[in-house]
């Protein structure tokens, strides 16, 4: 089985992913990272040279192949990729695979966010009011898709409640 992590960013798709990894025996792999190793390019530049439908179509291949050839595996979602390209509806139609929504609170997104520039979408965002506006929109489209989920968490509580509530849910 292979367990994917979907929400948006800074909702701690990495983190929990990593210590959940380490915790079940399972691999951890950040889909971000798995292109820029395979591009050779970072996702800010991929972003500032081909563009965000590149960008999208690239996290289609790459998700499509670790699906299709790994088990025993957490992947991390970019806060974008499942709500594009039907991408929720044929992950949660894999029979291997379990998604997973950590659902996070504006607030603590705001805070986890605020100057943050290393995030294309929001990198020129200066101020916390318009960060909250930014993300309560984003969030507002995403979470049709986020709460398709098989097992949405609240992953505003502690690393440990969250990773304990996903066990929970799993068992």
């Amino acid at each position: 089985m292979n367990l994917v992590l979907v929400g948006y960013m800074a909702s701690g798709k990495s983190t929990i992913g990593k210590k959940l990894a380490k915790i079940m025996g399972y691999e951890f792999i950040d889909l971000d990272n798995y292109i820029e190793t395979r591009e050779h390019l970072s996702i800010p530049e991929i972003f500032k040279t081909k563009g965000e439908i590149h960008f999208r179509k690239l996290e289609q291949v790459y998700l499509k192949e670790l699906t299709t050839t790994i088990n025993k595996s957490i992947i991390s979602l970019g806060g974008g990729t499942p709500c594009f390209y039907d991408t929720i509806t044929w992950l949660n139609a894999i029979e291997n695979v379990t998604t997973i929504y950590l659902k996070t609170n504006i607030d603590v997104l705001v805070n986890r966010l605020y100057k943050d520039t290393s995030r294309p979408l929001i990198s020129h965002i200066k101020s916390k009011i318009e960060l909250k506006d930014f993300i309560a929109k984003h969030l507002f489209e995403r979470s049709f898709f986020y709460n398709q989920a098989n097992i949405v968490i609240d992953s505003a509580d502690s690393e440990e409640e969250t990773i304990n509530n996903i066990i929970f849910k799993l068992i």
